[in-house]
């Protein structure tokens, strides 16, 4: 070991070097499965919630984390096949390494950290709804209705991209001459011009305002790990606290009530006991459908908190500790935070979908084959109306769980 090796601060181990060995080429073919069933799965999501019934503040919200998830998504797929799947069809360097290439990749680079960001302060926003909801019903409707909801997107969608500026600034396209032999691999060592051809090659790489400028860089770290990552991640947790509280008051408080109810259910009428009138049974109903929406979204939280404050960290720490702890730890781990984020921009259809009954109902209602009708028992005249079935009552009422928040 050289004394300049000996110098420089040993942060990741050999471990780090076998994880990230063993998964980078499996991350091409597990990013684009889920990337093509989390597109999928947000446009359905797209397509339930902008339904007429399904509009709300809440659902206003849900829509815009649908639509930057799945443009996340859709602009992964072509650098996933391109970075890692197609250099194991023996694709060459010059066949990859072109200026469409690059273009792409620097717009990649650009494009996908914007529409994260503004996922990630819609998640933020999303925290702060439900809580204004849960603990001050009374302001709701006046601090979080429609108006509000939209210009808060807009907010985020005007100030995210703004927040990336220095980002854009940071990155050039570069030609690059290279040595390549006839199967377009790069020659290396002190190989000569008689046993391969200089080749032009584009890459994406520090741009010479970012590199006559340390403190922009400096920025880029600051900005993703503090104002990207770990503020929102703090504020999620806070808010998730203080949610998970407001529920267990409000099923204690349920609790009472339904004791109370109950001891005063009964009372003596000419020498007969008779039941009282439930007085509080819509009020409960609907303090059940609110904790239910509480619940559903308190999981899109957590599970935003679990692969968001992870990379928050590791880009505080390579601010802190410098280019060593980057290139040991946090690119040995790149492949596999963004696997993680992934996961999380794909799976909020399956939370919904089991902790959503109006969500599964309108869902049922828009994509049932019409031939299952048929055996779909038909229900009597009632009060809801002739004919109207039990889905079709349940699509009316589709407001009160999801929207009504």
């Amino acid at each position: 070991m050289t004394e300049t090796n000996k110098s420089v601060p040993q942060y990741c181990g050999d471990g780090m070097d076998r994880l990230h060995t063993a998964y980078v080429p499996m991350h091409g073919y597990a990013s684009l499965l889920v990337c093509i069933l989390g597109s999928i799965a947000n446009g359905l999501n797209i397509a339930v919630l902008t339904r007429h019934e399904m509009r709300s503040p809440t659902n206003a919200i849900l829509t815009g984390l649908a639509i930057t998830d799945l443009l996340v998504m859709l602009d992964y797929i072509p650098y996933a096949c391109l970075e890692y799947i197609l250099p194991n069809m023996n694709y060459s360097r010059e066949d990859r390494l072109t200026y469409g290439w690059a273009a792409y990749v620097r717009f990649h680079s650009m494009f996908a950290q914007i529409c994260h960001t503004i996922s990630i302060w819609l998640t933020v926003t999303l925290a702060v709804w439900r809580y204004i909801a849960v603990g001050y019903p009374q302001k709701n409707r006046i601090w979080c209705g429609m108006r509000t909801t939209l210009i808060a997107i807009t907010a985020s969608c005007i100030v995210c991209p703004l927040i990336s500026i220095p980002l854009v600034l940071s990155f050039n396209i570069q030609a690059d001459v290279e040595l390549l032999d006839e199967d377009g691999n790069q020659l290396k060592g002190n190989a000569s011009l008689s046993e391969g051809r200089n080749v032009t090659l584009y890459k994406v790489k520090h741009s010479e305002l970012a590199m006559n400028n340390p403190l922009l860089l400096q920025a880029n770290f600051w900005i993703y790990s503090v104002v990207i990552k770990i503020i929102p991640c703090i504020a999620l947790t806070i808010l998730s606290l203080r949610l998970i509280g407001a529920l267990l008051e409000a099923k204690r408080r349920r609790k009472q009530l339904t004791t109370s109810n109950a001891n005063g259910m009964k009372q003596m009428v000419n020498g007969k006991v008779v039941e009282k009138p439930r007085k509080h049974s819509k009020t409960l109903e609907k303090e059940k459908q609110t904790d239910r929406t509480t619940r559903m979204l308190l999981a899109v939280l957590l599970l935003f908190l679990i692969t968001e404050f992870p990379q928050g960290i590791l880009g505080l720490l390579s601010a802190l500790l410098g280019n060593p702890f980057f290139m040991q730890c946090y690119m040995k781990l790149g492949e596999v935070m963004d696997i993680l984020a992934l996961l999380n921009s794909g799976i909020n259809f399956i939370l919904y979908c089991s902790m959503s009954r109006q969500f599964r109902s309108t869902f049922n209602l828009l994509f049932r084959p019409k031939f299952f009708d048929r055996w779909l028992p038909v229900a009597q005249d009632d009060e809801n109306g002739p004919g109207r079935t039990d889905a079709g009552r349940e699509n009316n009422g589709l407001t009160t769980q999801v929207t009504q928040v």
